[in-house]
């Protein structure tokens, strides 16, 4: 895919270097954390699927030296210099992290006669590279159990490149998570997932060339490794804070932090070791309360609740904090430092923001207004590379008061594509719109000149020039951002301008992820799918019999809603299909026939046609649809 090649503007120019000026550039301690403790590194990095194809390689990420291009954000290239720096590092005697394999780290802790694996990575092949990178310089050791610090695919995703199903069945290596973990992992990347997978494509900058003009980080790491997503379902919950769990010798005491940066997540502190491993609850960025790939708006209020209750707990003790993303803190003080900072962040932004709520301002006017305190604005791990503080407040504002800004005028406006034509006719015409665009950019204003230039492009996707110059400020607001995934959003969006949809490189809804789906979980799966206008006449009922687990299920079509009850029927059920839970996702992944269920071990008897019926009625969602422009594929 061909780089971009316009260079940065003048106004994109002195906003970097009045940014170097007011920035401390001359701390270099993360640059020390980064690198301390050094082990070994993968040389070279690539690393491969079985079919050969390269799933990760940062060794792209080379061109991460010197000072910054005037292309790139000189913050952002200070941070994706040290998200690059790969390797096995030593964080305490006893515990190790890889770093630099994939999104996320994962953590090696030695115990008495193997290794318990922290949070494997996204795929199987980038944490079986890690795992023997380990290996290479510790020694042969089993694993002895796994722990997944939260329901993300990065932490979960590489699973079976550490372990197998066989060894977790047999008992000999534990699945340690919080609570209700498989439910937040299957659900948010199933229901939602093709389109948060096709977002996360934008957000991740997954089909960006490399390099200073293009893709170099996410500010929470490089990027996304692209290939085989699997999960094994937990073995031991984690339930309640204080919990003590000792396996393989090693004394874990966890921290439940629900509703945080997920929907179930636990720190875990290693008393023997001094050692706190903070999930990611605290990382060296401002974190999202608001994914920009979708997701359900994060808790900032308990956020900060829980850092302060980890303190209490741990900030006597600790000597070390590591997280599941970038580099250690180490020394009691500045560990407690860092988690009361990262504490007050979420809590500033939180507060500030429900006061301001009530003088009335909306999400837009906050995010304009409202400022950091300068400790915070000056301290790196308080940075928006990967949150930001526009879109977290109004995320925040989101939370509490919904879409709808309180403006009549607001409350029932034209679609995008409705809007483009009206404001290019108010405008004088798609060519005047773009002449007065092209002003816009000419004076730096390269917000406003996407505002009317994406107005254009909706109204009229042909329009060359609309498109190209579109695509010329949606470059030089990447140039500009601090913040990773805002870079990447906007480069993206210039790629598919250019170039065409390249739609989503990495998909999370794997067949280990969807067999993971509760049968009800399963069932709302197939009923989001429903083409709700051509099911309006149809009626039909199935049974869904669980020979395994003496469980029986109803489904009902009517209305064109599919609905499920577990209580008995007085009616015959059009259809009955005999199955397993482990045979019971066939009916999403391998199709509704007859012979595609036969074949995945599920018996129909009945009216099998019903099953032709319902998937004639299934609609799937689209893993390549139109982000900046208004088609809608067919």
């Amino acid at each position: 895919m061909a780089t971009t090649s316009n260079p940065a503007s003048e106004s994109i120019i002195r906003q970097h270097k009045a940014l170097l000026e007011s920035l401390p550039f001359s701390d270099t301690q993360d640059f020390e954390d980064a690198t301390r403790g050094l082990v070994g590194r993968r040389v070279p990095n690539a690393i491969h699927a079985e079919d050969g194809s390269v799933v990760w390689d940062n060794d792209t990420y080379a061109f991460l030296e010197g000072d910054a291009p005037e292309t790139v954000n000189p913050s952002l290239w200070r941070q994706s210099k040290l998200n690059a720096i790969q390797g096995l590092f030593e964080v305490v005697p006893g515990i190790y992290q890889v770093r630099g394999f994939d999104l996320s780290n994962v953590s090696f802790i030695e115990g008495d006669k193997g290794v318990l694996v922290l949070d494997p990575l996204v795929t199987e092949e980038t944490a079986a590279a890690a795992l023997a990178l380990y290996r290479e310089h510790r020694g042969n050791r089993p694993v002895t159990a796994v722990l997944y610090t939260h329901p993300h695919v990065d932490h979960f995703g590489g699973v079976r490149g550490v372990t197998t199903q066989e060894d977790v069945d047999a008992g000999r290596v534990p699945i340690i998570a919080p609570a209700e973990f498989t439910e937040h992992a299957a659900s948010e990347n199933v229901y939602a997932g093709t389109a948060m997978a096709r977002r996360s494509a934008y957000m991740f900058g997954a089909a960006l060339a490399r390099g200073p003009q293009g893709g170099l980080g996410t500010g929470l790491a490089q990027t996304v490794a692209t290939g085989n997503i699997t999960l094994i379902a937990p073995t031991l919950d984690i339930t309640e804070t204080g919990q003590e769990e000792t396996v393989d010798g090693v004394r874990m005491i966890f921290q439940m932090a629900p509703g945080t940066e997920a929907p179930a997540e636990f720190l875990v502190y290693f008393p023997e070791h001094k050692a706190l491993c903070a999930a990611e609850d605290a990382t060296h960025t401002m974190h999202n309360l608001l994914t920009l790939r979708g997701a359900l708006v994060r808790d900032p209020h308990a956020w900060s609740n829980y850092l302060t209750e980890t303190i209490d707990l741990f900030g006597d003790q600790a000597e070390v904090v590591f997280a599941s993303h970038h580099w250690p803190t180490w020394g009691n003080e500045r560990v407690v430092k860092f988690i009361s900072e990262q504490r007050d962040l979420y809590a500033y932004l939180h507060d500030q923001t429900l006061r301001l709520i009530n003088k009335g301002w909306i999400g837009s006017e906050i995010s304009e207004e409202l400022q950091l305190p300068p400790l915070l604005e000056n301290a790196w791990h308080a940075r928006g590379y990967y949150g930001s503080t526009s879109h977290n407040l109004k995320a925040i504002y989101q939370r509490y008061m919904g879409w709808y800004d309180g403006n009549p005028a607001h409350l029932w406006q034209h679609p995008p594509k409705a809007q483009g034509k009206r404001y290019v006719e108010l405008g004088g015409g798609a060519d005047t719109v773009v002449s007065k665009a092209r002003e816009s950019y000419d004076e730096g204003d390269f917000r406003w000149a996407a505002e009317i230039l994406s107005h254009v492009v909706f109204a009229q996707p042909d329009h060359s020039d609309a498109r190209t110059l579109l695509a010329d400020t949606f470059e030089q607001l990447g140039y500009g951002a601090e913040n990773g995934t805002w870079r990447n959003i906007f480069l993206s969006g210039a790629t598919e301008l250019r170039e065409g949809q390249f739609g989503t490189p990495t998909v999370s809804a794997s067949a280990d992820v969807i067999s993971a789906l509760t049968p009800q979980m399963l069932f709302d799966a197939i009923a989001i799918q429903i083409d709700g206008p051509r099911a309006w006449n149809e009626n039909l009922t199935i049974d869904i019999v669980l020979a395994d687990t003496d469980e029986r299920y109803r489904l009902r079509l009517a209305n064109g809603a599919l609905t499920y009850s577990p209580r008995p029927q007085k009616d015959v059920a059009d259809a009955v299909l005999t199955a397993t839970s482990r045979t019971l996702p066939a009916l999403a992944l391998g199709g509704l026939s007859t012979e595609s269920l036969a074949d995945a071990g599920i018996d129909v008897s009945g009216d099998g046609s019903v099953l032709a019926r319902l998937a004639a009625l299934l609609d799937p969602g689209d893993e390549n649809f139109a982000v900046v422009t208004p088609e809608r594929p067919s």
